[in-house]
């Protein structure tokens, strides 16, 4: 053990430090740290977290990558049937991180009630479609059993929808598809409401809803197996540019991927920002953190003049000196972060398992629920950055310990 360590635990644990005059002001920089530490952990949780939400909602409803006709189509509408008879399909086995693949089709439709009607997306769905996406939006009923050797009217259909159509579980109601010629009557189909979601985004709410895809093949003239397009999901999110790539260079020549980040880049580019804002939020803590331990710094030297004096007539070095207030001062920062860890932590976790906090515009944030999601990297980098960052802005006040005197630090008691 190092003198300089040793002088400053001797420092730290002495009576008169707790009850000295700086005694006060050190709590203060102590609390300071706690509370940015806390309110760091919690922007960088509600930040990803709200990412993450996001990201996922836009996923399940369309997959990370969709893969579909090489054409000009930019509607939602599948236009041109395409054969489920591929080689990466059910089995998507030529690229690495493919969790799984899926074939669907949407056709555009009109929802017509007594007193209402409502333009809908009929997605149709089969047998191998993912409902584990929807679990968390399933609010009533069940989901469309689609695996009937005949397709049936079961349909899942948005809370949203349901209320402005004043439909509930259990109703059924008619819809109008117009087919391919403009003249002919359009297609009509009964449908029986057996779940209802709500995803809170209402982008896809106001529109989608789930049915057989059968009725889809059935409107549109298809032969059994042709589909409208395949929506792949991957294990990990943030490999979704790198993935797109490897898939299009595998799939026939005919067909063409597009990820979720292209299709919605408006909701992406937004959520993007919730970085820099991450960023900005943290860089003002430090700040604020820094300087809140040199004033505390400052008082200690202050307080402790006498002992500079003594050290200094002793034949220690200024930089001894400085590291003896340095170790002092990570020490400090150290019980902030400790603090501040276990409030913040504890914030997250409550908030995460009971969701107390909610937006109060939650159309506006597509969530109702303040979202929360930290990685453990993430906590110790947050960390281990404040330390070395605070304790760098020190760095230079402590040099005011050069210009004390050994005669007049001594003369100063």
């Amino acid at each position: 053990m190092n003198y300089e360590f040793f002088i400053a635990k001797r420092i730290i644990k002495a009576k008169q430090y707790k009850s000295s005059v700086s005694a006060t002001i050190i709590k203060i920089a102590i609390a300071a740290i706690a509370i940015g530490i806390v309110m760091m952990m919690v922007a960088i949780a509600t930040g990803m977290g709200l990412q993450k939400t996001i990201q996922e909602k836009v996923a399940a409803f369309n997959g990370h990558i969709q893969i579909s006709n090489f054409d000009n189509n930019d509607s939602e509408v599948s236009l041109t049937p395409l054969d489920s008879n591929q080689e990466f399909y059910p089995d998507f086995t030529q690229v690495s991180g493919i969790k799984h693949i899926q074939a669907v089709a949407i056709k555009a439709g009109i929802i017509r009630t007594e007193k209402t009607f409502e333009g809908v997306l009929a997605k149709g769905v089969g047998t191998d479609y993912n409902w584990e996406a929807f679990t968390d939006f399933l609010k009533e009923g069940r989901f469309p059993n689609v695996s009937d050797k005949r397709e049936n009217r079961e349909v899942l259909i948005s809370a949203y929808l349901a209320r402005r159509l004043e439909l509930k579980l259990g109703d059924t109601f008619k819809s109008l598809f117009l087919k391919e010629n403009t003249n002919e009557i359009p297609n009509e189909r009964t449908f029986e409401i057996v779940g209802i979601y709500d995803s809170g985004f209402q982008k896809f709410d106001a529109n989608v809803m789930l049915v057989d895809i059968r009725h889809i093949r059935r409107m549109n003239k298809w032969k059994a197996g042709e589909i409208g397009n395949f929506e792949v999901f991957l294990d990990s999110f943030d490999e979704i540019q790198l993935k797109d790539e490897e898939i299009y260079h595998v799939i026939p020549p005919n067909l063409d991927t597009q990820s979720v980040i292209s299709k919605f880049p408006f909701i992406f580019e937004w959520i993007s920002l919730f970085d820099v804002n991450i960023f900005l939020i943290i860089g003002i803590i430090i700040i604020v953190g820094g300087i809140n331990m040199i004033t505390a710094l400052l008082v200690l030297i202050l307080d402790r003049t006498p002992m500079i004096g003594i050290l200094k007539s002793l034949g220690s070095s200024n930089w001894s000196i400085r590291k003896i207030f340095l170790y002092n001062a990570a020490y400090l920062i150290g019980i902030g972060l400790l603090w501040g860890n276990l409030i913040g932590i504890a914030f997250i976790w409550i908030q995460r398992s009971f969701g107390l906090l909610k937006f109060p515009n939650p159309e506006q944030y597509h969530t109702a629920i303040i979202p929360t999601h930290i990685e453990v990297w993430h906590i110790l980098a947050l960390n281990i950055g404040t330390l070395v960052l605070c304790v760098l802005m020190l760095l230079i006040p402590s040099y005011i310990i050069t210009k004390i005197t050994p005669v007049k630090a001594i003369k100063f008691q």
